[in-house]
């Protein structure tokens, strides 16, 4: 290809002379530069100044080279002044451009909040996730799209999903939200951006540099030996065998419990086989030692095959009637769950053993949300919760501990 000269020449733009300085400039193409002319070519103001002009440019020629020769002034100067800026940090304007140009490149490419999550829900429904999980991410970060709605992704910051976090507030009492349910919106925010990244939507994860709340460490949450028994008691018969795995084996009701069959319970050689979901961990599948209690507990129900657990939305509805009966004004969180792992630490005093048959694939999950210090004479009572039935009425009995 042929190259642009660095040259002075005399052209003629609507009637009216001027002098033409020409030189290359970067890439393809040409740089040029007019001086009307003012007179005779031997005494002409704007020709000395274009020859002026054009000797500089040779001059830089010589001394920088084509290619910064075809710097304008402008460009020049910008480019004097950013690596001067630069100077400090020790970095160049390469390495300005490098850092700068893949955010561009996914502005370019990038979504709005809202068509991030309806990409995100449709590929985790794909890939065999929980309706429960689905559930969850639809309605967190259903209130993250409708409040960024129309702005890109690329262009959220950790400060702006900040005063989002922190600008949450209960619907009902207009309360802030409690520190665990705001981290529990920055962890699916940290899943969504996660996937905006992978996607190219974003360079980085501004969710992961958003502040997480402090929790305030608190013990378990769990029922009294009394409360559980009267929940027991209080239970109707479609549900009795539920209460009783989850107060005596710990069963998740809904990962776990709605998977159940009664051909899982080997009441021979007194284990539970838990199949979780396919959505939980392999560790998750375990087998279960049923206590005492628990097998009088499940024995008048007895069957050879069929679901234990009634539909979901049945078992809550039947434990919100038992509860009320029962006058258990507070609820824990999974109280159930948690009063087996911390009653069964309780009794038997081996984290281990506990740990294997809640099915934690590590000792931190069970010491940091399910263990309560209990005294042993405290734990072998509830261990000794045990049915009895009188005239068709279904009344608790607590054996003497052993």
């Amino acid at each position: 290809m042929r190259k642009t000269a660095t040259r002075l020449t005399k052209v003629r733009i609507n009637g009216q002379r001027y002098w033409c300085v020409i030189w290359p400039k970067i890439g393809k193409g040409r740089n040029r530069r007019f001086f009307r002319a003012t007179g005779r070519s031997d005494d002409d103001q704007g020709k000395r100044e274009a020859e002026t002009f054009l000797s500089t440019k040779l001059i830089e020629r010589e001394n920088y080279g084509t290619a910064a020769m075809a710097f304008t002034e402008r460009q020049r100067a910008e480019y004097l002044e950013s690596a001067e800026k630069l100077k400090p940090f020790g970095k160049t304007i390469r390495d300005a451009v490098a850092f700068y140009l893949p955010h561009l490149q996914a502005t370019n490419r990038t979504c709005t909040a809202v068509d991030l999550v309806a990409e995100l829900l449709k590929v985790k429904a794909a890939d065999g996730a929980s309706e429960r999980y689905l559930g969850d991410l639809r309605s967190r970060l259903g209130h993250f799209a409708a409040d960024f709605d129309g702005k890109p992704i690329a262009e959220i910051t950790a400060l702006e999903l900040d005063n989002w976090l922190r600008s949450l507030a209960d619907a009902d009492t207009g309360k802030l939200l409690a520190p665990t349910t705001r981290n529990n919106f920055r962890r699916v925010l940290i899943v969504a951006f996660n996937f905006a990244q992978a996607r190219g939507y974003c360079v980085g994860n501004p969710a992961s540099k958003s502040a997480e709340a402090k929790e305030v460490k608190l013990a378990a949450g769990i029922l009294t030996v009394q409360q559980a028994a009267d929940l027991l008691s209080h239970s109707d018969d479609k549900i009795v065998p539920a209460v009783a795995l989850g107060f005596f084996a710990g069963l998740r009701p809904e990962a776990e419990g709605q998977h159940l069959d009664w051909s899982h319970i080997d009441f021979s050689d007194r284990t539970i086989n838990i199949e979780p979901d396919k959505t939980k961990a392999d560790s998750s599948a375990r087998y279960v030692n049923m206590a005492d209690n628990l097998v009088a507990w499940l024995t008048p129900y007895r069957k050879n095959c069929g679901k234990i657990f009634p539909p979901l939305t049945e078992y809550y509805e039947l434990l919100r009637e038992a509860r009320d009966k029962a006058k258990i004004t507070s609820w824990p969180h999974d109280a159930c769950r948690h009063c087996f792992g911390s009653y069964h630490y309780g009794a038997h005093r081996s984290a281990a053993e506990t740990q294997a048959q809640m099915g934690h694939s590590n000792a931190k999950i069970f010491f940091k949300h399910y263990r309560k210090p209990l005294k042993q004479s405290l734990a072998a009572r509830y261990w000794n919760i045990f049915p009895l039935h009188r005239k068709g009425k279904k009344v608790v009995q607590f054996k003497a501990a052993a």
